[in-house]
């Protein structure tokens, strides 16, 4: 027998916040205020304050297992939150200030929060739903607009100055919960998902690999997703174990700011959901002068499919790459990156039709997708069924176990996302399971034609759903967005997108609106557009 085996070292984020403090403490972060300006702090700096906040935090009661919420913009004050409080054993728990107070009530009480780190400027929200959380014992207030501290709360810097810079973690089991995370809740109240130190560990490692998100000591990365949904995509973490300086947009997620925060700051890594992006395209194309983003290297899009029109226009016009990635709240939240493979290079209508679809799974990350009986599919890049996946950092059950049905018997995770994969592995979601059309027997892709909807030169915007039908039970129908002062109709529309479809697939109708509603993520609220214009063809048979 072979004698001597590797040390049992725990993968827990207390060794990124020390690695942060000790290895790149000279490396910058930076965090853009509500009034826009911007204060500049180190690793070295947010390692001192994580470990004041953990010793504030004991010192106030909070215990190994607890939950300490957060109600903040991305900022210095939110990553110490990420960093400290696992690290001391409790848990952080993100709220999603995008939600309607009830949700947040419903959300902080499942939860069991005890403790809540809140943004001056978010006052008002929180103060709408802060009654009715039944355990809360402590607020600890970021004044971030400058004001004092509410009556009855505790003033973060204040507590922070009063506690010890020093902090030695308590021996931390890698599988105990360090994140809480829920769902968007767009079918149901929403589900907790805990992230175990171990699964952050290993997805901020494997997401830094170059063919993954591909962070390093040479980055400048801009998380505009928020720190409140999905842990900023894990991007918070990736930066404390690479050393990777971080700017922070606080509350300004308007093309112009963020632009300008790319620009000034030399960023080269950004991430965030389409919307963002194609105001940002949408901006580029409408500037007069060219804006110099010769720093960024590429911009990381999820939450929901990018068109191909859109990733053209960045490359073609601006000379900017976009790195389509996938993942959910429940994967942690990296699951596949559209990374074109060497041997799939060289012709350029290919490439950009890789590099729309959402990609191969990253290392440890397996998926399958199965038919309406859970029979496994081929992958030939044809036939669509449900994605599952797993992997160690997709969750295998919900906080309170709710939703057992999302989960096999043999251990992976139904996402509800329709797809195809082909024989590289490549995905491509087609739709979302609730929103697929099915006309007469048909599946037809809402996703498809929202994509070619949007390589016309009048469309800001299209969602496309399902109606009902007196023949065909469902029929698709497009809601969409023109660009300011341009023109187009219905007929131009068909006869843009009708070489590329079958003529069962084409939509039936098309409604012109203002602006498409929206989940608190971001993505398409495509329920809102069923209950208003669901009727449309019935009426008009």
């Amino acid at each position: 027998m072979l004698s001597g085996r590797m040390m049992d070292f725990p993968l827990t984020i207390a060794h990124l916040l020390e690695r942060a403090g000790s290895v790149h403490g000279h490396v910058e972060v930076v965090s853009t205020l509500p009034d826009k300006t911007r204060h500049r702090g180190t690793f070295a700096e947010l390692h001192e304050r994580s470990a004041r906040l953990a010793n504030a935090l004991t010192k106030l009661g909070v215990k190994a297992g607890d939950r300490v919420a957060t109600f903040a913009w991305n900022h210095r004050q939110h990553l110490e939150c990420y960093l400290g409080v696992p690290a001391m054993g409790a848990v952080v728990h993100t709220l999603n200030l995008r939600l309607h107070p009830t949700e947040l009530a419903y959300i902080a009480n499942h939860a069991d929060d005890q403790v809540v780190v809140v943004d001056l400027s978010l006052w008002p929200l929180f103060d709408k739903f802060r009654g009715e959380i039944k355990n809360l014992r402590h607020v600890l207030v970021v004044r971030d607009t400058g004001g004092p501290a509410p009556e009855g709360t505790l003033d973060y810097e204040a507590v922070l100055a009063d506690a010890s810079p020093t902090f030695d973690p308590p021996a931390l089991d890698e599988n105990a919960a360090a994140m809480l995370c829920y769902t968007s809740g767009t079918t149901g109240n929403p589900k907790g998902v805990l992230y175990s130190h171990r699964s952050t560990v290993l997805h901020a490692m494997i997401a830094g690999l170059p063919d993954a998100i591909g962070l390093s000591a040479d980055d400048v990365v801009l998380p505009v997703v928020p720190m409140f949904h999905a842990s900023a995509w894990g991007l918070p973490y990736v930066a404390a174990l690479t050393g990777t300086r971080i700017v922070f947009p606080g509350p300004h997620l308007d093309p112009a700011s963020l632009v300008k925060l790319m620009a000034e700051e030399r960023v080269t890594v950004a991430a965030g959901v389409p919307t963002i992006w194609m105001g940002i395209l949408q901006l580029l194309d409408a500037a007069p002068e060219k804006v110099d983003l010769s720093c960024v290297r590429t911009m990381i899009i999820g939450g929901s499919a990018a068109p191909a029109s859109m990733i053209e226009g960045f490359s073609k016009r601006h000379g900017l790459e976009v790195t389509h990635a996938w993942g959910m709240t429940e994967t942690n939240p990296l699951g596949t990156v559209a990374r074109v493979k060497r041997h799939l290079r060289g012709d350029a209508a290919k490439e950009l039709a890789l590099r729309a679809t959402q990609g191969f799974a990253v290392p440890f990350v397996e998926t399958r997708h199965v038919d309406s009986d859970g029979k496994v599919l081929a992958r030939d890049g044809q036939v669509m069924g449900e994605l599952e996946v797993r992997g160690p950092w997709v969750a295998s059950s919900y906080f309170g176990d709710e939703g057992a049905d999302r989960f096999t018997d043999d251990g992976w995770f139904k996402t509800g996302d329709v797809v195809r994969i082909d024989a590289e592995g490549y995905v491509t979601i087609t739709d979302r399971e609730k929103d697929v059309i099915k006309s007469g027997g048909e599946w037809i892709s809402s996703v498809a034609l929202e994509n070619a909807l949007m390589s016309h030169p009048a469309v800001a915007e299209a969602a496309v759903f399902a109606a009902k039908h007196p023949k065909w039970d469902e029929r698709p129908v497009a809601a969409i967005v023109l660009k300011p002062d341009a023109k187009a109709d219905k007929d131009a529309l068909i006869e843009h997108i009708r070489p590329s479809f079958p003529k069962f697939a084409l939509p039936d109708e098309v409604v012109f609106i203002e602006q498409i509603p929206r989940t608190s993520t971001g993505k398409f609220l495509k329920s809102k557009l069923r209950e208003q214009y669901g009727n449309i063809l019935v009426d008009k048979a």
